[in-house]
């Protein structure tokens, strides 16, 4: 192994995983996002049912778990990139909850029948989730990849001080 690889994986030891912390704050930032146009959104009544106060206490525990597991892959430990992946699909399957059912609903506002969430709006939640997800899954697969680069670097350490 060549000097400035060795270097490298040995700042490791020293540094934290600043990347794969910073990309899950981003997902974070793009759940707000999504969060803020879903709800700012006032069209009839459609919005006012269980299934939007579940998504309301889902968003909560979405940020915290997703905060908490940019602080576990910061300290480069493996078991929070398996909670970013986690997180990551769920928030691929709910572009086929809220905003899919959203899209396809009208309602009766001003005697109009009028679609609940427009093609614009439908198009700008679903990549919101989806740029979400796709920093979840990045910033998983970066701290799987210098965590395990990490842990065989300490383990070659350990055996040359043996």
């Amino acid at each position: 192994m060549n000097d400035e690889r060795l270097i490298k994986l040995d700042r490791l030891r020293y540094t934290k995983n600043t990347t794969s912390s910073r990309l899950a704050i981003l997902a974070i930032l793009f759940d707000v996002l999504f969060f803020v146009s879903i709800y700012k959104s006032d069209v009839g009544t459609y919005y006012y049912n269980i299934l939007i106060g579940a998504s309301i206490i889902y968003n909560l525990v979405f940020m915290l778990a997703v905060f908490l597991g940019s602080e576990g892959v910061k300290n480069y430990k493996q078991g929070y990139s398996w909670l970013l992946v986690a997180l990551g699909v769920i928030q691929i399957v709910r572009i086929f909850i809220l905003p899919a059912g959203a899209h396809a609903a009208t309602v009766r506002a001003g005697g109009v029948q009028t679609q609940v969430m427009g093609d614009a709006q439908y198009i700008r939640v679903i990549v919101y989730l989806a740029v979400s997800a796709v920093c979840l899954f990045v910033s998983a697969a970066v701290n799987l990849r210098k965590s395990r680069a990490l842990n065989a670097h300490v383990a070659s350490l350990n055996g040359r001080q043996a």
